[in-house]
């Protein structure tokens, strides 16, 4: 149930919407995917813009907004329903928990079909009816600038800029995301000696989340593979001297994620060349995290990043070279290829839907660079924004054994030295981090990052 204050949130999210966008909208939920058969459907989660100005995950329903004016559009459940779902609430009692000045049957959708924008859903089915109904085509929304006479372009810009920083209502719910998935993390490092299997680390991790009414926001990674960095299989045996990766997060019920990366050894210790490896990479976090503040550019925390890790790398023997000629040369990327970070919000990759229109400013684009060419945000920072810090290390076979990789950046490798470090797949660590405005709040800081403390925590020696 929606609290007055929440109300107060979706109200005053509608009318600035309305000040940023003029016309009508109309956004879907969308619909339960089938597993196998129609009636045995995988969990529902609604389409994060409709979340944002409906507050309640609502299956199979449009809302239509005009001038911050909310209409809900909704069937009543079939009287059947109630036989196997319990009781429900009434159009007229939903739209009154949302704020809805106006609710009419679905059907109702096609009074405003001619005139309104709206933006795709990932539901093929949900899209199909939008195309339908609509009767014109809802293309993919990117970033390109010829699409900026659209509608639909104008209604994820006004969107976007609303999405950036977050409200008391979104802050609230994800700083319990983050309490939720700090307690998931450090049940599966406290009870890591208890198991012998990655499926079962994760089973301690995911019933944590469970236990709060929460799924997990993203599939999880619980491996000791973490050089597969989407790694979202579980089959393998814990053996002395791994490191465990876990990337982890809860979505709260009303659909707002955390996204949180650890590392620790399986034995509660790690080995030497795993610590050097391990405190390169928290430095390089760290380092990030104490940079944040208002008008930083992302990028440059993504090059803050680089910069730490291939002095580092350079300091222990792995690269020779200077670090800043490394990062020119994207060297460092063969060990952390990934960007550092994305925003955060009712998405895990935050409006990701929308390509890169809400991760790059207007008039940026990606860069083809190897060291920038996975960079999810691209934008100055703003108070209120939410944004995750995850820098990494990885001996990622596809590109060390890769011939003209090896060949580009032979002189700057000292593969014997690398060698040196095989027990060490991926290292990640990565927290949820909010830009207020004297700096920055880290909102998963009570999971420990330091090699000390997180060793105590798997050894079973901490409170």
């Amino acid at each position: 149930m929606l609290t007055p204050t929440d109300q107060s949130c979706l109200h005053q999210r509608r009318h600035q919407l309305g000040q940023q966008f003029e016309g009508q909208a109309l956004l879907w939920s969308g619909v339960a995917p089938s597993r196998n058969f129609a009636a045995n459907q995988f969990p529902f989660r609604a389409s994060s813009h409709f979340l944002y100005l409906a507050g309640l995950p609502l299956q199979n329903a449009v809302i239509g907004l005009e001038a911050g004016q909310l209409t809900l559009f909704w069937d009543e459940p079939h009287p059947d329903t109630a036989l196997w779902h319990g009781p429900s609430l009434s159009r007229a009692e939903i739209a009154d928990q949302i704020g809805a000045e106006t609710h009419l049957p679905l059907s109702a959708v096609s009074s405003w079909a001619s005139h309104a924008a709206t933006l795709p859903v990932p539901s093929s089915a949900t899209h199909q009816q939008q195309i339908e109904w609509l009767g014109r085509p809802v293309p993919p929304i990117q970033g390109s600038q010829d699409q900026e006479s659209n509608r639909d372009h104008h209604l994820a810009n006004a969107l976007i800029q609303l999405r950036l920083q977050q409200d008391e209502f979104a802050l609230a719910q994800l700083r319990q995301a983050a309490e939720i998935t700090v307690a998931a993390h450090l049940r599966g490092m406290r009870s890591t000696l208890n198991h012998t299997s990655e499926a079962a680390i994760r089973a301690e991790i995911e019933s944590v989340m469970m236990a709060h009414q929460c799924p997990t926001a993203y599939a999880s990674i619980v491996t000791v593979h973490g050089e597969v960095l989407h790694n979202d299989a579980y089959p393998h045996a814990l053996a002395p001297g791994d490191l465990l990766l876990v990337d982890a997060g809860a979505e709260t019920p009303l659909g707002w994620a955390a996204d949180v990366t650890r590392t620790w050894p399986v034995s509660g210790q790690f080995s030497a060349t795993q610590r050097d490896l391990y405190d390169l990479v928290l430095a390089a976090h760290d380092a990030c995290i104490a940079a944040i503040q208002p008008g930083v550019e992302f990028r440059d925390l993504h090059l803050l990043a680089a910069q730490t890790i291939a002095s580092g790398l350079v300091d222990i023997g792995i690269l020779k070279g200077q670090p800043e000629a490394l990062v020119e040369r994207d060297a460092h990327a063969l060990f952390f290829p990934h960007g550092i970070g994305h925003l955060l919000g009712l998405d895990v990759h935050d409006m990701e839907d929308l390509g890169d229109l809400a991760g790059y400013a207007p008039g940026r684009q990606r860069c083809d660079r190897r060291g920038l060419r996975y960079l999810r945000l691209d934008r100055p920072l703003r108070p209120q924004m939410l944004v995750t810090i995850e820098p990494g290390f990885y001996q990622i076979p596809a590109l060390l054994q890769n011939p003209d990789l090896r060949q580009q950046y032979g002189d700057c490798v000292n593969w014997d030295r690398l060698a040196q470090f095989e027990d060490v797949r991926g290292i990640r660590i990565e927290d949820d981090v909010l830009v207020t405005p004297e700096g920055c709040q880290v909102l998963t800081s009570a999971l420990p990052t330091q090699a000390p403390e997180v060793e105590a925590y798997v050894q079973g020696s901490t409170a």
